[in-house]
């Protein structure tokens, strides 16, 4: 699954969100609240990821745990994604604005960024994209 981080700056700051008491689960674990229910809930909770685009690139990905039924203030049922409160880091790539969700073929993931390198200091947005795009990774 792919996912904008809408006023996200980084992966810093997308920690710093979900870190907040109003978007975790009774048991602490991050969630995403989504008005649309996956159709294909059992491929992303046999082993899938919710991929996070920051700035215009695919910088993380966190592993979905579990897909919780939640009502809204209004009295809509609505799904909430409960997501594994580690983020990983993955090889940038470009992606073009698009509005909710959308599933994302496994040959087109990024992969993780080696282990040595997920505590690196991230390189400057722009030219993350720039050597995306010319697709150095």
């Amino acid at each position: 699954m792919i996912k904008l981080s809408v006023g996200t700056e980084s992966v810093e700051t997308l920690v710093l969100w979900q870190q907040e008491r109003r978007v975790q689960t009774t048991d602490g674990l991050p969630r995403h609240v989504t008005r649309m229910w996956p159709k294909r809930g059992d491929e992303l909770l046999a082993g899938g990821s919710i991929f996070w685009v920051i700035k215009g690139t695919i910088q993380a990905r966190q592993r979905i745990l579990r897909l919780d039924e939640v009502t809204g203030e209004d009295g809509i049922r609505r799904c909430a994604i409960v997501l594994d409160p580690l983020l990983i880091r993955t090889e940038h790539a470009l992606k073009r604005p698009f509005q909710g969700w959308r599933y994302l073929k496994p040959a087109d993931a990024p992969s993780d960024l080696a282990i040595a390198r997920q505590h690196e200091d991230p390189l400057p947005v722009a030219l993350s994209a720039a050597l995306a795009e010319i697709g150095v990774r």
